[in-house]
């Protein structure tokens, strides 16, 4: 197995392309927030206040000129297991592993560029011993995207 390598880069170094890494298409952030909860126990209180916290970040960049399209701001929250178990059922038929991960991708329109992809990360979580169990499309709602996002 392949061990994990960390990539280091210092302010004035450009990257290079790496992976599916492409210093062209990179986006820094302005910013993050992080709160928890000591005993580490899920809490919808602590979820209104990280959504809270994502209303006062507009004035750093997070709206576009189109006023809807945001920089890609979110949650990362603990990983819902048993609702990732369910969607495994729904569309392996059977039983994740003990112990599984989640990721998410994203994927060109076309669907010759998605296949592509699929194939490139397949093939490279293949060299730390992993595989692609399934995909899932995410439900989304174009419908209160930006002009930029829909783009």
């Amino acid at each position: 197995m392949k061990s994990p390598e960390i990539v280091k880069s210092t302010v004035g170094t450009p990257c290079k392309v790496r992976g599916l890494y492409n210093p062209d298409e990179f986006r820094d952030n302005c910013g993050f927030g992080m709160i928890a909860h000591q005993q580490g126990e899920a809490s919808h209180k602590l979820l209104e206040t990280a959504i809270e916290s994502l209303t006062c970040m507009t004035h750093r960049g997070g709206i576009a000129a189109d006023g809807k399209t945001g920089d890609g701001c979110g949650l990362l929250l603990q990983m819902p297991s048993g609702f990732m178990r369910a969607r495994a059922r729904e569309s392996l038929g059977r039983e994740l592993a003990p112990v599984f991960a989640v990721g998410m991708v994203f994927l060109p329109s076309d669907p010759g560029g998605q296949e592509r992809v699929k194939a490139a990360f397949a093939a490279a979580i293949k060299e730390f011993d992993f595989a692609v169990a399934t995909w899932r499309s995410v439900p989304t709602r174009p419908d209160v995207c930006g002009e930029i996002a829909l783009a």
